[in-house]
């Protein structure tokens, strides 16, 4: 997908990841940019600098992200790109209450499922459509202190995959942004977490890679071209996989 021309929506815009990709695609010459975000008063001057529409949204609800694509379809008569970006961090295990367990898996999956629910008949009609997912390296590898972050964005890469598959032969073209740390307001005060072990990107390096696997039409954009090293490690050897794992997080408790 060439970015020029396009009408494209972004969640999580009013910063970090989300707020890099509309400044990239401003700049590359998107026809249409639609914003969202939960956060409104951060959201609009983001609008204003790339001539977006800002449509403040709750992703954690599903009547939201609906009324969502419903709002750009009709701002921009069709949506070429849906980049469903916005998410959380929680840490901890399986201690944690369900009302946290809930939130995080409403946010990092089900806002994935309804965007692309409420996007695809219009793309599947036309026969095109691009959706770019985030999810994180966490979901092709683990996230060392938070099984809420590691399992809802394991299950974001799986829906991708499974939108890929499902409607790659009808048009509908399918990536997922699976990132190692990035400098976002989700790093601050963790220093990026055990996942900075190979270092801290800012978001616009991030968008590099999101412009160039869009143009190519890849499925995983991996802004950390190592973490393809790593899953191809885990999968050669299960189990010295997850013993070097244990090694990392012993080391990372270690310095914290």
């Amino acid at each position: 997908m060439d970015i020029k021309g396009k009408n494209i929506v972004i969640t999580g815009a009013a910063s970090g990841i989300g707020r890099a990709m509309a400044r990239r695609f401003h700049a590359e010459g998107a026809s249409q940019l639609v914003l969202a975000d939960l956060n409104a008063d951060g959201l609009s001057p983001v609008a204003g600098e790339v001539d977006g529409t800002a449509i403040p949204t709750d992703v954690s609800v599903e009547a939201s992200v609906v009324r969502l694509i419903r709002q750009a379809e009709e701002a921009c008569g069709h949506i070429d790109l849906v980049c469903s970006n916005a998410g959380i961090m929680v840490d901890g295990g399986v201690e944690n209450a369900t009302s946290d367990w809930q939130r995080i898996w409403d946010i990092n999956l089900m806002a994935h499922v309804w965007a692309a629910n409420a996007a695809l008949p219009a793309m599947l009609e036309r026969g095109e459509g691009y959706l770019l997912n985030t999810a994180s390296a966490a979901g092709l590898l683990s996230q060392i202190g938070s099984a809420p972050y590691a399992i809802t964005k394991h299950a974001a890469v799986s829906l991708a995959e499974w939108l890929a598959i499902t409607y790659g032969d009808r048009g509908i073209r399918v990536s997922v942004l699976c990132p190692q740390a990035v400098n976002t307001a989700m790093a601050t005060g963790r220093e990026g977490g055990v996942a900075s072990v190979d270092g801290i990107i800012e978001p616009e390096e991030l968008c590099n890679s999101v412009v160039a696997t869009l143009a190519e039409e890849r499925f995983l954009v991996l802004p950390h071209p190592q973490v393809l090293d790593y899953m191809r490690r885990k999968t050669d050897d299960y189990d010295r996989w997850l013993s070097g794992m244990r090694r990392l997080q012993a080391r990372y408790q270690e310095e914290t």
